[in-house]
């Protein structure tokens, strides 16, 4: 319940929230490196055509696979399903860190468990930052204790908190784009435009959205 609206729709940080744990389900079960923090760089998300909004009480299927892989970063693809018909196609970028954050290159054991196959695809690992349009709209969005996670960043979940504060589901499309963490102390602003969001601090763009509506 507390991942739907008012309509019992599936609310946009709910889905990431399943992502989250679903990746770290799947990679502890992996038995690959147990030292590895995965940190999410982008996430990408699409609302399959006819397909209906995920909702509260629904019985949906995860599925997740290793899409392919750059030098240090990797993309995961998950499929949301409920009774065979596919709901939201998700491919997300992440980037292997040790404890204090610092990015790692792919390792061998990462291939032992998702397969050579991974290597056939290469993923890029470029972003840019859009630029804020001078008629962007501001509020503050004032960080929470419960917001950081295990390296101290705020966590990717709650940064779909923000997003799910201007827009409502279902959507056409969405991509999260993180371009640097946030941290606590920090005092985030929220601007957006028809089609953007962003989270800027000290005039810095954090996270950047994308998004098209249905």
């Amino acid at each position: 319940m507390s991942d739907t609206d008012e309509d019992g729709l599936l609310r946009l940080d709910g889905v990431a929230r399943y992502l989250q744990d679903v990746g770290t389900d799947d990679w502890i079960e992996s038995s690959a490196t147990s030292d590895i923090i995965w940190i999410v760089r982008r996430t990408s998300l699409r609302h399959a055509d006819g397909a209906r909004w995920p909702r509260y009480l629904d019985d949906v299927t995860l599925t997740t696979w290793c899409g392919g892989v750059g030098a240090a970063w990797a993309e995961r693809r998950t499929n949301f399903a409920l009774d065979g018909q596919l709901l939201l196609e998700v491919a997300a970028l992440w980037v292997p860190t040790d404890v204090s954050g610092q990015p790692q290159r792919m390792r061998p054991d990462f291939f032992d468990v998702y397969g050579d196959a991974c290597r056939e695809r290469k993923i890029s690992g470029r972003v840019s930052i859009p630029e804020i349009p001078a008629d962007a709209k501001y509020q503050p969005w004032p960080l929470r204790a419960a917001d950081l996670d295990i390296i101290g960043h705020v966590n990717n979940a709650a940064v779909w908190f923000a997003v799910s504060e201007v827009l409502k589901t279902p959507l056409r499309y969405v991509s999260v784009t993180h371009h640097r963490s946030i941290e606590r102390g920090d005092d985030v602003t929220l601007a957006s435009a028809p089609g953007r969001l962003w989270l800027v601090v000290e005039g810095t763009v954090r996270v950047s959205v994308d998004y098209e509506v249905t």
